[in-house]
């Protein structure tokens, strides 16, 4: 039965309990028992001794998200993955693993814990819980740094092929991808596109993982990597320089402030792309609101509409072109150096 068939108390009280939902799948993804449950059901005890989960612990949770849908219950205690479940796979199109194993992790809920904190003054819950940001603190712990890279790859995975449809990427000679991670998102353009160039710009610690992705999906010749700080420079001279979910990490003040580091790199005719997502009208559901409230206690940062970052594009001395819908609610927003 959905929400919106409860009585208003019981839609509220699933609301109210969603972190369970979310934490048993953070488990379950960590486990990766929807690996293990790909080619067959298994029962909760064979899974134990797969995972070395405690037998009957892992069986509630088994049982908990059979309920939601994720797995379904055969008899014998038997589990079997539903369509819902395969999105955990690993393997899957569009997996939402790494992003599952990622948002469970202790430091990730300390700091939502401060919500109110966040709230009441303002400041970001994860400087006030753990001192530091949260970039820095993922580079001096680089298995959190490792399943932070993972959960991005994730979400790119979800939104990248959309992304290469709705926009026409072929009419560049070269696209810089402007801290893009191990480079899923460029990967996926320089595949669509047989006579594209593409370079990967990161943190040198995150770009080091990247040459073994760029091999594997068949790009890694017309691929340069480059490591490096977007708050000091970008590699000069291409033809489009493409941020994806980076702007939003942070206030005006820093996010005007790679604009126009990625501004001087430009040549006359180049454009910038900010692909991000739209915060959507009032009392719209949208993705965007509640992960606005995950820059609030995380990076940092914030979502916008479409007329913010027309306006952050203003203050970095570029000329907004135009906002390209795509199907995965997210949208690339077009600048220009000026004329």
């Amino acid at each position: 039965m959905s929400a919106a068939e409860d009585n208003p108390q019981t839609a509220l009280r699933r609301l109210v309990s969603g972190y369970q939902v979310s934490q048993a799948l953070h488990v379950a993804a960590t486990l990766r028992i929807a690996d293990l449950l790909a080619d067959r059901p298994q029962t909760s005890d064979e899974l134990a001794a797969a995972t070395g989960a405690h037998a009957d612990a892992l069986y509630r949770l088994l049982r908990a998200l059979a309920a939601v849908g994720v797995f379904e219950e055969l008899d014998g205690r038997r589990f079997e993955l539903t369509p819902l479940g395969e999105g955990l796979r690993t393997d899957a199109q569009g997996s939402i693993h790494g992003w599952a194993a990622f948002i469970g992790r202790p430091y990730i809920w300390q700091a939502w814990s401060s919500l109110l904190h966040s709230v009441r003054t303002g400041e970001n819950a994860f400087r006030h819980v753990h001192g530091t940001d949260p970039w820095t603190y993922r580079a001096q712990k680089p298995e959190e740094s490792a399943i932070f890279d993972a959960a991005m790859t994730s979400l790119t995975g979800q939104s990248e092929a959309a992304i290469v449809d709705a926009y026409d990427f072929g009419r560049f000679g070269e696209v810089v991808d402007v801290a893009g991670g191990r480079g899923t998102l460029l990967a996926a353009v320089l595949a669509a596109h047989p006579d594209l160039r593409g370079l990967l710009f990161h943190q040198p610690h995150v770009v080091a993982g990247a040459s073994e992705l760029l091999r594997a999906t068949g790009v890694a010749e017309r691929c340069r990597i480059v490591g490096g700080s977007f708050f000091e420079r970008v590699p000069e001279g291409a033809d489009a320089y493409m941020l994806k979910s980076i702007i939003h990490d942070w206030e005006d003040e820093e996010a005007t402030a790679i604009l126009r580091v990625c501004r001087a790199a430009m040549p006359p005719h180049a454009v910038v792309l900010v692909v991000e997502r739209d915060l959507g009208a009032p009392n719209e559901y949208s993705a965007a609101k509640f992960l606005d409230l995950l820059m609030l206690v995380g990076p940092g940062g914030r979502e916008r509409t479409e007329d913010e970052y027309a306006a952050l594009f203003a203050a970095a001395d570029l000329t907004y072109v135009a906002a390209t819908s795509t199907a995965a609610e997210i949208s690339l927003y077009e600048a220009r150096v000026p004329a």
